[in-house]
């Protein structure tokens, strides 16, 4: 069977209806009135008890007056799985010893497909459902044996540090930290080096939306050095922490660190992006670059890897959250 569509519902929903509920000097009953619901589901929509459905959601926006920001809050995405999928799943959550290589797949794709979202949706939006999934999928790297244990585990790990990054990125910072953690013990266990790279790289991201350089600093060169780390995860993260350097005022350090990622440019040109973090093109850390040549005070050069990063972007990564910081950066540099 094919997949179905489910809703996201941002978790600000509530609180925005009733705000603008309130601001329109209308009751409970007169919202229900015009959205043709009951008093109560109305309720029960502000106190975030009842979800509304997207079609619902737009209904509200045109009776409120909203301009779109209701209905902007509720997403409609299709489904992953297929009906066959989430029963085969829950028999094998029902009986862990069961665990197989479709299953294996199928949670695979369910983390390949959140990863996606997050290029489109708020972190806000996706958290909840991808945390119920991942500890569902925790919870049976833990009870399941056999031989595609091993394989489950690599998923699991993968899962938890996207948790961490989704976390870091709606600034839950000390879930972020926890989580994160947990994240790079899980590598070690399943000896990756790539994704033990990666949790530096997020951490180094927290640490830059927090004003820390010398979190910057301390782990994006973690991430640089971590063995196993690919050409372009470590050109990345040199550039990265070279700006973290920059923003210290060590220029000497940075200069090295840069010099260091160019020669390695040639390398990550010829390799292809892991999957754990498909984003990473050659051209993906030139935003970065301007990062760093901003801090170093090179305004052009700054403002020109900037565009050149930003105009790089597929277009479903555009609009991400994560590419507003740099998107900010360019607008303040540029005038």
């Amino acid at each position: 069977m094919p997949p179905r569509a489910h809703t996201l519902v941002d978790p600000r929903f509530p609180a925005e209806l009733a705000r603008m509920r309130r601001e329109r000097g209308l009751s409970l009953r007169d919202v229900a009135r015009l959205a043709y619901v009951g008093k109560s589901y109305v309720h029960d929509l502000e106190t975030g008890r009842t979800k509304p459905s997207r079609e619902l959601a737009e209904h509200l926006d045109g009776a409120l007056r909203a301009g779109g920001t209701l209905a902007a809050l509720v997403v409609a995405v299709p489904k992953v799985t297929t009906l066959d999928d989430d029963e085969r799943l829950a028999y094998v959550v029902a009986a862990p010893s069961r665990l197989d290589a479709s299953t294996v797949r199928i949670l695979g794709d369910v983390l390949a497909a959140q990863r996606r979202l997050d290029d489109v949706l708020s972190a806000s939006v996706t958290l909840p459902g991808v945390v119920a999934q991942w500890r569902t999928a925790h919870m049976l790297a833990e009870q399941a044996g056999g031989p595609h244990a091993d394989l489950l585990h690599e998923v699991v790990a993968e899962w938890t540090q996207f948790v961490g990054w989704l976390h870091a990125e709606a600034r839950n910072d000390g879930e972020a930290v926890r989580v994160l953690t947990e994240a790079a013990d899980q590598a070690d266990a399943v000896d990756s080096g790539p994704l033990a790279a990666q949790v530096e790289n997020f951490r180094g991201y927290l640490e830059r939306q927090r004003g820390n350089p010398r979190g910057i600093v301390r782990h994006f060169l973690a991430a640089y050095q971590t063995p196993g780390a690919t050409a372009l995860q470590r050109v990345g993260d040199a550039v990265q922490a070279a700006h973290g350097y920059a923003l210290l005022g060590d220029r000497d350090a940075a200069a090295r660190l840069l010099g260091e990622a160019s020669d390695l440019t040639e390398a990550a040109e010829n390799e292809q992006a892991p999957v754990l973090a498909y984003w990473l093109t050659p051209t993906f850390s030139r935003m970065g670059l301007g990062l760093a040549y901003l801090a170093l005070g090179d305004t052009t050069a700054g403002i020109d890897n900037l565009r050149a990063g930003l105009a790089g972007l597929p277009p479903d990564q555009q609009d991400a959250l994560w590419a507003q910081e740099y998107r900010s950066a360019l607008a303040v540099a540029a005038g």
